[in-house]
């Protein structure tokens, strides 16, 4: 008795333009919003799949409408928490692909995690040229905390806490640093579940004013036991004594620009365009 076998070989091909990708809503998705992922290409004849890392399941795929296809998730849990990613095949060779898209990731807040607190140190109207302590405040310390300023696109790096808060720190504060920042953590068990945001603090600069829209300043690690090992070049490194039992990081600025470290990659926004093709997820 005969077995027949079937192979299904699928190649990627470099020289097709890999797709981009875009989230919407962007930032921390709360339980039960309704979130669309879009995959955006250059060819009409094409079918879209979306990936998601560690899924074994296979990939959700549909035919565009237009250039691009929408995957919609209806209602959003923990379950969907993840990082997405694109590709495309062209329709006339199916089992040829494109390479993916960068990846992107769907953070869900956590029902039931309570919010950190802020506060700065030293309080009140900032002298140029001081030295500032940002401080995240949570309950647990199987966490890791993320710093956020209002109007930065640029997300902070994220920093392990030593017990149950952690520090960020501003060596000598300017104008590009005022603004409102506020912190969140995410479980280290669970990295695409999210607490909500602290309420937010605002550093003003004495003389200055605040300048929300000014890029935030990477954190670098204050020591060689900080998970984010490597500094950027030509960083500025304020190790320093951390306070309490918190761990800290410093904000350091590079000559000619503040370094930027986003911890996501969110895509492009996808242009308009009419009567968009969409499946839910």
């Amino acid at each position: 008795m005969g077995l027949a076998l079937t192979a299904c070989l699928l190649c990627t091909d470099p020289s097709l333009p890999r797709p981009s990708i875009s989230l919407s809503p962007t930032g921390v998705t709360g339980p039960g919003a309704n979130v669309t992922i879009r995959c955006q290409g250059q060819r009409w004849d094409v079918r879209f799949f979306l990936h998601k890392a560690g899924d074994l399941n296979p990939p959700r795929h549909m035919d565009p409408a237009g250039d691009g296809a929408e995957f919609r998730i209806p209602t959003v849990g923990r379950q969907h928490g993840g990082s997405y990613s694109c590709s495309y095949r062209p329709q006339s060779e199916p089992f040829i692909s494109s390479q993916p898209s960068d990846p992107v990731q769907l953070v869900v807040a956590g029902e039931g995690l309570p919010r950190p607190s802020i506060s700065l140190s030293p309080t009140g109207v900032t002298t140029p040229g001081a030295d500032v302590t940002i401080r995240c405040q949570g309950q647990r310390r199987d966490v890791r905390f993320f710093l956020h300023k209002a109007g930065d696109l640029n997300p902070q790096r994220p920093m392990d806490p030593a017990g149950d808060g952690a520090e960020f720190r501003i060596p000598t504060v300017g104008r590009q640093h005022g603004g409102n920042y506020s912190c969140r953590y995410q479980l280290q068990s669970q990295p695409f579940v999210s607490s909500e945001p602290s309420d937010p603090l605002q550093l003003v600069v004495a003389g200055e004013g605040p300048s929300s829209t000014s890029p935030l300043p990477a954190p670098h690690p204050a020591g060689p036991s900080a998970p984010m090992g490597c500094s950027e070049p030509g960083s500025a490194l304020s190790p320093g004594p951390s306070r309490g039992d918190a761990r800290s990081e410093s904000l350091g600025e590079r000559a000619g620009g503040i370094p930027f470290s986003p911890i996501t990659s969110l895509g492009q926004p996808a242009p308009q365009r009419s009567d968009p093709g969409g499946e839910a997820v």
